[in-house]
């Protein structure tokens, strides 16, 4: 007798949360020809099917290749209580240090951004006291020791009164890299602002809000025309030297025919680092867009910088192995005019070898050992030949250059999941913490979904269930 077929491939098991109730359900992936899909069931609100990946064959790569161990905060601050996600802060079912931590210093804005996952606008007002934002550095010392990033963001941080002294703050402390998120209307109207801002170099970076060069998408997604004022900001910067994300928002059919105009305009200013792609997602105010009509995966966005760069091929465009279901990246070198795809000559091999790890991979060692290896004059003629010719062909009078961050260009795709696309396998995974004054690190997704605002209510609902549930069963022992 025959049996039939389901007409897709089995690959794993997992857990998410229902989109509608924010319960946890159990959940599979499946393949089918070349898409990959997070299947799930509520018993309440039924079946759903969600895209995760276009391209089986990459997202198997992230799954089974690029894989490291875990590493660990210093210390854990939550305990276990009902089970991932209604116990962040981090607990010790977190399975990442925290890559990046986010300092939110305020929630006033001057925009009012329709994709704001914050929600944050010029009708807000409040800010975080310097006592309380101190007391969220300290958090993340204490979890990390030197922290490799950390990011102060908001609303818009440049509008907090106390600002430069929050900087001062930040830079007395044990910080490796202190990032500034903003959508840089102070930066482009205030030239005084951007040489006081100077004066923090280095390991201080800005972190600007660049979705397009064009005015009917920067209205769409943030309300305002804001081209110019992005190329004056860029100008600012420039003229300071002080290095520069320029950061992407990318939604379908709006601006992800636009992701290699922003990276060739990235690659004309010596203070551009790089570009970092971030994936709509279902959160904020951007619930009122149907984001899952509008959410690309990371093997789209990996497929479209290989079109549309000129720069970058699919072979460069690498999972980020802290986290590699929702980071991507690609690095190359600016040297002597000429921007050189590095990510390729690598392997996974360099990736997974360093001793910590981040999501910037320049501050990594063992990432350094392998590019100054390419470089290295210590090589005999022959061998020091091969090393450099995959990279330098064009450019062979060069040879051991000095390498420093200006020297870096990166692509980084950062795929934040929402209730939709939500596999809370990647969850205990992610490396991107928001810091609290209470001295908890909340996962970036999680926070967003349980615990940011009035969402802290359907937690708490969820919550009060489990621990109900859990003594209805105590009692029938």
């Amino acid at each position: 007798m025959s049996r039939k077929n389901r007409p897709w491939l089995f690959y794993d098991t997992t857990a998410s949360v229902c989109t509608t109730c924010l319960r946890q359900v159990e959940a599979k992936i499946v393949i089918k020809d070349k898409d990959v899909y997070l299947d799930k069931w509520c018993p309440a609100h039924g079946s759903e099917r969600v895209l995760i990946a276009d391209d089986a064959d990459y997202y198997r790569l992230c799954r089974e290749v690029y894989v490291k161990h875990p590493e660990m905060p210093e210390r854990f601050n939550t305990e276990m209580r009902y089970g991932c996600p209604y116990d962040c802060g981090l607990c010790p079912d977190h399975m990442q240090h925290s890559c990046l931590s986010v300092v939110e210093i305020t929630e006033h804005c001057n925009l009012r951004c329709p994709v704001c996952y914050a929600e944050s606008g010029p009708e807000r007002q409040a800010h975080r006291s310097l006592a309380e934002v101190e007391a969220m550095l300290d958090a993340v010392v204490a979890n990390e020791g030197e922290p490799d990033v950390v990011q102060l963001s908001g609303g818009e941080p440049t509008l907090h009164p106390e600002f430069f002294a929050i900087l001062d703050a930040a830079k007395a402390r044990p910080i490796r890299h202190l990032m500034i998120n903003t959508n840089g209307l102070r930066i482009a109207r205030e030239p005084d602002f951007v040489a006081r801002l100077a004066r923090y170099k280095p390991g201080i970076e800005i972190y600007l809000q660049f979705d397009s060069l064009r005015d009917d998408v920067l209205q769409h997604l943030r309300g305002a025309d804001l081209a110019a004022i992005h190329e004056r900001a860029l100008a600012n910067l420039e003229a300071h030297g002080i290095s520069t994300t320029l950061v992407m928002t990318v939604k379908r059919g709006i601006n992800d025919d636009q992701i290699g105009e922003v990276i060739q305009h990235g690659l004309k200013f010596r203070c551009v680092r790089g570009v970092t792609l971030q994936p709509v997602s279902d959160a904020g105010r951007n619930l009122a867009f149907e984001p899952q009509r509008h959410r690309l995966t990371v093997s789209e966005v990996r497929r479209r910088i290989a079109e549309q760069s000129g720069l970058f091929t699919l072979d460069d465009i690498v999972p980020v192995p802290c986290n590699p279901d929702t980071l991507a990246m690609g690095y190359a070198l600016k040297l002597g005019g000429e921007t050189l795809p590095l990510t390729r000559h690598l392997g996974p091999e360099a990736l997974l070898a360093g001793p910590r790890n981040t999501i910037v991979f320049e501050r990594d060692p063992a990432m350094k050992d392998a590019v100054f290896k390419l470089f290295s004059t210590n090589h005999s003629p022959e061998s020091q030949a091969n090393c450099l010719s995959a990279l330098l062909c064009c450019l062979p009078a060069i040879s051991a250059p000095e390498l420093a961050y200006e020297n870096v260009f990166r692509v980084l795709i950062v795929q934040f999941m929402d209730a939709a696309n939500l596999d809370l396998r990647a969850l205990k995974k992610s490396c991107i913490h928001f810091a609290q004054p209470d001295g908890r690190m909340i996962p970036f997704e999680a926070f967003n979904l349980f615990y940011r605002g009035e969402r802290m209510d359907k937690t708490r609902e969820i919550q009060a269930e489990i621990a109900e549930a859990t003594r209805w069963r105590q009692r029938g022992r």
